[in-house]
């Protein structure tokens, strides 16, 4: 296993405040970053993304169920 893979593992087993609390973090991390290597990373995420949806290990997810979850968690 990967130290990403890893990371992640123990990433999920956090509670909702926990993990919102992570991401805000990592995602601020990325602020520095030059515009043209962010834009190279998410275009690397979403191609990732495409190929996990596409072999079937990801599933679409209706936009007022991401929604309807978010509220719930959040309130």
């Amino acid at each position: 296993m990967s130290d990403l893979d890893e990371a992640l593992k123990h990433a999920m087993s956090l509670d909702a405040h926990d993990r919102a609390a992570l991401a805000e973090s990592l995602l601020a991390s990325l602020e520095g970053l030059p515009e043209k290597e962010a834009e190279r990373l998410w275009a690397e995420e979403a191609q990732r993304r495409l190929e996990t949806y596409r072999s079937g290990r990801a599933r679409a997810v209706r936009a007022e169920e991401v929604h309807e979850k978010a509220e719930r968690l959040f309130r």
